[in-house]
């Protein structure tokens, strides 16, 4: 049966900004007209697609409703290596020697090459699924450094029974994933995992960049495709797409907006929420907080998305009783 997950909050982030000549976020320039200090923020995401694109803009608007307006007070800068990282490298380094009073890095190999680099001024991450794994910070509750943010960690569990719930004699489950993302395998070691104790067998097949997504979907012989919060293979999902519709086997995914471009269904996190979510966080810090000792959140709760047309392509029915608990449906 499916039920709404919701977790709590967790964690705490702490920083010193203010050494060996890095400007603190207290100390920058004079208030805005609202009481509110000009800011300068520099962000940097992996690659495009529209999951990490909510992302930003949850982020953008939660700083406006917190008084720091672009062209008035605040001065952003996105970046986007689109995957590559050696890019993403430069635009760290850059990012480095620039005069910027906060970081946000959007998923997990941007928030790792921005704190290779900078040890001192504040780094706020989204759609991070394990940051301690990817070693930004000691632990969810006390990050101890100068890196927090929010965290879209699912529980594998309960998205792998939403594929059992759509197919109850399912037996094989594939996943493709990328290598280069530390976030994506331990996904993956948690779906094997979840998968022994419901009885599927989770086979894995793994990419080093989006052009490989299909071969690597066309090789596993699966009854059911499962993609994580991966963001190589997500931003080629209609790859995925076209080999479930190919083969007949259904395609569950871990965002929305992948069932509505041509996935079955998915428990999902709402990534603009999580950009609001983000921006309080960075708030607090540009406002006094200290990133060693501010929470790592995760989102408090998923909701379930279906596409039934999707499905049928797919061969597959979803059930009314399934359909009846979505959220959303496409």
């Amino acid at each position: 049966m499916l039920r709404r997950f919701v977790t709590g909050a967790v964690v705490a982030v702490a920083l010193s900004v203010a050494a060996c000549g890095a400007q603190s976020p207290t100390e920058t320039s004079a208030p805005a007209d609202n009481g509110k200090r000009d800011v300068k923020i520099g962000a940097v995401t992996i690659v495009s697609h529209p999951s990490l694109d909510l992302v930003y803009e949850g982020i953008v608007e939660g700083l406006a409703e917190a008084g720091y307006t672009e062209g008035d007070n605040l001065t952003i800068d996105l970046q986007n290596p689109q995957g590559d990282q050696a890019t993403l490298v430069n635009i760290a380094n850059t990012y480095a020697s620039s005069d910027n009073d906060l970081f946000v890095a959007i998923a997990t190999p941007p928030a790792q090459a921005l704190a290779q680099v900078e040890q001192k001024r504040p780094i706020v991450f989204a759609s991070v699924t394990d940051p301690v794994a990817a070693g930004l910070v000691e632990s969810m509750e006390a990050p101890g450094g100068n890196v927090t943010g929010t965290s879209d960690q699912l529980p594998t569990d309960q998205q792998l029974a939403v594929i059992k719930d759509i197919l109850p004699d399912v037996m094989t489950v594939g996943i493709v994933y990328s290598s280069a993302e530390v976030n994506a395998q331990v996904q993956a070691e948690r779906a094997i995992e979840a998968g022994s104790e419901l009885g599927i067998e989770v086979k894995t097949a793994t990419v080093t960049n989006s052009s490989e997504v299909q071969q690597a979907a066309e090789s596993l012989d699966v009854d059911a495709y499962f993609v994580l919060v991966d963001n190589t293979v997500v931003s080629a999902i209609e790859s995925m797409i076209q080999v479930a519709e190919a083969n007949g086997r259904l395609l569950v995914t871990s965002d929305a907006d992948s069932v509505e471009r041509g996935a079955a269904a998915a428990l999902a996190t709402d990534y603009k929420a999580q950009g609001i979510q983000t921006a309080g966080i960075i708030v607090d810090i540009l406002e006094g907080g200290d990133p060693a000792t501010t929470p790592v959140q995760l989102q408090e709760g998923l909701e379930l998305a279906v596409n039934p047309e999707a499905a049928e392509r797919m061969g597959v029915e979803i059930p009314g009783t399934v359909v009846e608990q979505a959220a959303k449906t496409y």
